[in-house]
């Protein structure tokens, strides 16, 4: 039986084909999984949306061997966002960082998306376990005890056509059918409000164009908040605050935001690619897995784009789903394995959404006493420095304990030189000291070898410096990278070896 053939059981079924859909299908191809991507859309979307992600997104493109071809169509910078009163004194300022940071690269990319996402479907084309199937639009969800059904119905087809799966991941958007179909509600952080989103392709040769700045600005202006962009090459972007009373189909109107952009650039200066109207939502669903449907991206959250954060949540929802879809399809884990997901990840979102929320009460204050007041503030204490956080996740498949555990590991390089990505590859990890490694037991011995757990005793001085800092002779490390526990004897490491949430066999069923 084939992968196209309606009786086919697919491993998992990925609807939606953007960034965060294509991911998981790449991070579950390359696992063996047998998988069916539908996506309601013929071709990638056109237009920019998404135009920023961070080096623990590039780490997980490492992971999913997409790194090569991410490089490709992305661009580094070490440039950093500045927050910008009226009056240009800065504010608030995420610094930027020269070189490779904490997660092996670069901390800060640019990118138009739909070349990455063609980059993304590129990485699963050659791959026949991985069925993706374009202009495909989901009509019908129907639950069984181990499958779901899906009828799709395709453009020129007077039928639609039904499909198999064991698992069913909704990647599918803000409008997220698959999230209706569950009856899942969803949390509100507090931000609905329209920005006029503008995309310009601008002329290298023109003065004002080359005068624009390298650094994300996000201008504090109470009369009109703006950000304003450089994605890279001739890309730019400006999102503008929609004001009371402002007519969306009236702003996105040439004549109408030319003014806006005036004191930056004119209308000989750049072509106007993109003008449209987008309400900025900060939400959380309440619950991310039903039975066999689970949630991922912006079907299960949405982020305020002042971080810069939106698709990379995203890419970590894959990250952390994909792993423990595949033990448990490969039956080395409990389905229950699955419940851990949601668990960890809405801890982990939320504080993102909530810095985004902050810093969008920042930018869009538009009562003129109240920006003075905070100009006030920020003048009186200095600019305030922030940065990406690095939250613990939720509770879940890890060591009941406070931060390092459930936080993100960093990627040095080892001392033959391997990144510690390459070493590991898409398993669990001891990493320590090769004193307290040795003097485990026999038996904890047998169960890593068993498990198929990597063992890393020869750390180099950052891994070295780590365990130092949070008097820690070992940890160990699941396959996205994020701590499962740490240990400070061979004993504590014999208890955490027997938590690890795999069976001893890791053969298919």
């Amino acid at each position: 039986m084939l992968p196209t053939d309606p009786d086919y059981l697919h491993d998992v079924a990925i609807v939606g084909f953007g960034p965060t859909g294509a991911l998981l299908a790449n991070l579950l191809g390359r696992a063996g999984r047998s998988v069916l991507v539908l996506e309601r859309d013929p071709e990638v979307h056109p237009l920019p949306r998404a135009v920023h992600f961070d080096g623990e997104a590039m780490r997980i493109f490492q992971t999913a061997g997409l790194a090569e071809a991410v490089l490709g169509v992305a661009r580094p910078s070490s440039k950093g966002m500045r927050f910008i009163n009226a009056d240009g004194e800065t504010l608030m300022e995420r610094r930027g960082l020269e070189g490779v940071g904490p997660q092996g690269w670069v901390n800060n990319w640019y990118f138009h998306q739909p070349r990455l996402d063609a980059a993304l479907r590129e990485g699963v084309a050659n791959m026949p376990n991985v069925t993706v199937a374009l202009g495909h639009e989901v009509v019908r969800i129907d639950e069984h005890a181990d499958h779901v059904r899906l009828s799709a119905g395709a453009p020129l087809r007077t039928r639609g056509v039904t499909h198999q799966a064991r698992y069913v991941v909704g990647c599918d958007g803000a409008r997220s059918l698959i999230r209706r179909h569950m009856g899942v509600d969803s949390e509100d952080l507090g931000l609905h409000q329209p920005w006029l989103v503008l995309d310009l392709l601008v002329d290298p040769a023109s003065p004002r164009a080359q005068a624009l700045p390298d650094h994300t600005m996000q201008l504090c202006d109470p009369s009109r908040p703006m950000t304003i962009v450089h994605i890279g090459g001739r890309r730019r972007r400006w999102e503008i605050m929609m004001m009371p009373g402002e007519d969306p189909l009236v702003v996105i109107k040439p004549e109408k935001f030319w003014p806006l952009l005036a004191r930056w650039i004119k209308p000989e200066d750049a072509v106007v690619e993109r003008a449209a109207v987008y309400t900025f939502h900060a939400t959380i669903a309440r619950q991310w897995r039903k039975r066999r449907l689970l949630l991922a991206g912006d079907a299960c959250h949405q982020t305020p784009p002042f971080l810069g954060q939106g698709m990379c949540a995203g890419l970590r929802d894959a990250a952390n789903l994909a792993w423990k879809l595949d033990a448990v399809l490969r039956h080395v884990a409990p389905d229950s394995l699955l419940d851990t997901y949601g668990a960890e990840r809405i801890a982990h979102v939320r504080a993102f959404i909530e810095l985004a929320v902050y810093l969008g009460g920042v930018i869009q204050a538009t009562d003129k006493r109240g920006a003075a007041a905070r100009d006030r503030h920020f003048r009186e204490q200095g600019a305030e420095i922030f940065d990406f956080p690095q939250p613990q996740l939720g509770p879940g498949a890890r060591q009941d304990a406070p931060p390092p555990v459930g936080v993100i590991f960093p990627q040095p390089r080892l001392p033959d030189g391997s990144l510690l990505d390459e070493a590991i590859g898409w398993r669990f990890a001891v990493i320590g000291a090769a004193r307290a490694l040795g003097a485990v037991t026999a038996d904890t011995r047998r169960r890593w070898h068993e498990r198929d757990v990597v063992v890393i005793d020869d750390c180099g001085p950052v891994i070295e410096a780590w365990l130092a800092a949070h008097d820690r002779a070992a940890l160990i490390l699941r396959p996205d990278r994020y701590v499962f526990g740490t240990a400070r004897t061979a004993a504590d490491l014999d208890a955490l070896t027997n938590a690890l949430p795999y069976a001893a066999t890791g053969r298919d069923r």
